[in-house]
């Protein structure tokens, strides 16, 4: 047996044991823990006046928040995260994602530490964090104004129950990111289980381009496209045509509930971190998009058990990743 950290309750043991006079090797036989971690733990924590497990258990505390983590502070290790941070991720995804790929753990709070020392010394790595912002409510108001000009508009109340249960791949959600009174955007779509995003260019909001984009990213998908939950905007008028194109059902969310199309809702404000408002799509390049899009289908996510939108989405439509059916978070 080597050492190991003692809890709270092994130091009352080993205290009820020591105040009746057993030897260090008795007190680790019956506690199944090595003489040495108990003659360490007395020398480092007993004091004149005796050993007392609540001070033990504090020094110990004490002397682990000041400790030198010496594997944080490899250069190369700092690299990783700075190049991390660089590719906008968060420092929860960040510290979630390096714990098991590199056998080292490196704390969402050291991260954030890492940030506030660099800015201090006039880095920018703090402009890499996300900053929340106000969703203004005159875009979604303005949408609802669309709802008549939706022919044969089927609402999300007559989707399927098991579509919430993000059991498996194929739901998708849609909206667009436009700029100011739709003189252009993106359209996006966002898969439901895996959080996998898809994305065009709309020089200008149209129904017809709307649907065209839709229908070039979905087809080549289509074996994995059973529902697509939209908006109410008049743009995805020709949703019909959406739907025999790729062979699934089309529903639409009840007027200012964007949070039914969740997904897609946060998504596009990531997709906002790099196209701000006033951004004109029609100046933003197709392989810029490209890399934004790579970007965000290569970003761990938590509630995917750290995995990336990416590896979820193609490893379960290719059946290399056998989890579907079943909870992501691991």
């Amino acid at each position: 047996m080597g050492y190991r950290q003692l809890t709270q309750t092994q130091r009352y043991q080993i205290h009820a044991r020591y105040d009746l006079g057993m030897s260090q090797r008795q007190i680790g036989r019956e506690l199944g823990i090595h003489s040495s971690t108990i003659s360490r733990e007395l020398r480092r924590n007993a004091t004149s006046g005796g050993y007392d497990p609540e001070q033990a258990q504090s020094l110990s505390d004490r002397r682990r928040r000041t400790a030198w983590k010496w594997t944080k502070r490899l250069p190369s290790m700092i690299a990783v995260v700075i190049d991390r941070l660089r590719e906008e991720w968060s420092p929860e995804q960040i510290s979630g994602f390096m714990a098991p790929f590199t056998g080292v753990a490196v704390s969402h709070q050291w991260i954030y530490s890492l940030i506030w020392d660099d800015k201090a010394r006039g880095g920018d790595l703090w402009q890499h964090l996300r900053q929340p912002k106000r969703r203004s409510k005159h875009r979604t108001q303005a949408k609802s104004a669309g709802l008549g000009k939706i022919p044969n508009r089927v609402g999300i109340e007559h989707r399927p129950a098991q579509v919430n249960d993000r059991l498996y791949i194929g739901h998708w959600e849609g909206d667009t990111v436009i700029q100011g009174h739709k003189q252009s955007g993106l359209v996006t779509l966002v898969e439901r289980r895996s959080g996998y995003l898809l994305a065009a260019r709309l020089p200008n909001i149209s129904a017809a381009l709307t649907r065209a984009a839709m229908i070039r990213l979905l087809k080549p998908r289509r074996g994995a496209v059973r529902t697509i939950t939209l908006d109410n905007g008049s743009e995805f008028a020709d949703h019909q045509a959406v739907a025999k194109a790729v062979t699934a059902t089309t529903y639409f969310c009840d007027p200012y509930c964007s949070g039914q199309r969740g997904s897609n809702e946060n998504t596009n404000g990531l997709v906002r971190q790099y196209f701000p408002k006033g951004t004109d799509f029609r100046q933003v390049t197709d392989a810029e998009l490209r890399e934004v899009v790579r970007r965000l289908n290569d970003r761990p996510r938590k509630r995917l058990g750290y995995r990336t939108p990416a590896q979820v989405f193609l490893g379960e439509y290719s059946g290399a990743l056998n989890t579907a059916g079943a909870a992501l978070i691991t």
